[in-house]
Formats: C-alpha cells, structure tokens, sequence
C-alpha cells in the first residue's frame, strides 16, 4: 500500500483525458497544455507505467492531438466515448481492473466537463485521484477554476508533472532518475 497521498508507482496509472485536435482552436492555452501532458507521458514510458488515452466521439472531435501521439514510444490503444465521464466506460473500468489500479493520475481537457465528471467517478468507485494542475484546461478561464475548486473540495489532490513524476521515483538513486531529471528540465 502506498503512502497516504503520494503516487506508487505499482498503483498508478497515467489517464489522458480528450486531448483531441477540435479543441486546439477553443482552448487558449492548448499548446502549453499538451506540451505538459506530452512531458508526463514521456516520464511515464521512461518509468514503465501504464497509460490510459480517452477521445470524446472523435468522429465530431477529431483524434488526439498530435504531438501527444507522437510523444508514445509505444503505440497506445485509445478508448473512445461518447460519455463525458471516462469511467463509464466498460473499456476504461476494465482496463483500471486489469491493471490492479489504485491511484489514477488525471489530465486533459476540458476541466470542468469530461476531466471533472472522471474525477468524481472515480473517487466514488473508491480510487485515489490526482490531478495534473499543469495538464487540464478549458475554454474558458471560469470554467476551468469551477473544476479544480469542485475536483479538490471533493477529495481530489492536487499534482503537477514534475511532482508526480518524482513522487512515482521517491529516491535520486532510482534507475530512471537521470532521464527523468532531464526530462523535466
């Protein structure tokens, strides 16, 4: 069992909410949203842990963004929805339950709709949700703080992506820490 919130590596698992390319002219901040998200990935497949992509219908929404895509060394199976909330998803529990999941590590648009609806999901099913406070974002600036205001009185603790990734290491003399100091660099 890991220690009361902080990330472990053996229980967590990366889950990329609907980083999907209509939403690159909607969101302001996308650019630098998916930068950061492309960074955690990274750290991810540098530590071996796993990942989870979701699209909102992308037949209307289009596919990940691309430079989350090519930011997999790894090809990376995405469940597609079309609820807003990812754990209704029979792909996503089953892949949650497959993996032995305890910690899920959340980012991806929009914040306060499909990320949102997650977290709460998930908290409900009994799992210990962390969001990427560098790797969410919305349309609009107020909705986005609605989310996060709402996310974290509800349980769900506050993270970014260097703090996660150092958190799934614990220890400078971890086998990755080098790539994953140069990493976050």
């Amino acid at each position: 069992m890991g220690t009361s919130r902080l990330l472990t590596a053996s229980e967590a698992v990366l889950v990329v909410v609907d980083v999907q390319e209509a939403f690159r002219s909607a969101i302001p901040e996308f650019s630098q949203i998916a930068s950061r998200i492309a960074v955690a990935i990274n750290g991810f497949e540098i530590l071996g842990l796993p990942i989870i992509v979701t699209e909102q219908y992308p037949k209307g929404l289009g596919r990940t963004a691309e430079e989350l895509t090519l930011s997999f060394d790894t090809p990376q199976s995405v469940i597609e929805k079309t609820t807003f909330s990812s754990y209704l998803s029979e792909d996503f529990t089953g892949t949650l339950k497959e993996k032995n999941i305890r910690q899920v590590l959340l980012c991806g648009v929009e914040a306060h709709v499909c990320v949102n609806q997650t977290a709460h999901d998930l908290l409900a099913a009994g799992y210990e949700v962390h969001l990427l406070t560098d790797g969410v974002a919305s349309r609009f600036e107020s909705d986005k703080k609605a989310g996060l205001k709402k996310m974290f009185s509800s349980g769900v603790i506050p993270s970014s992506v260097e703090m996660a990734l150092f958190e799934l290491m614990r220890d400078s003399r971890h086998e990755k820490f080098k790539d994953i100091q140069a990493l976050v660099k």
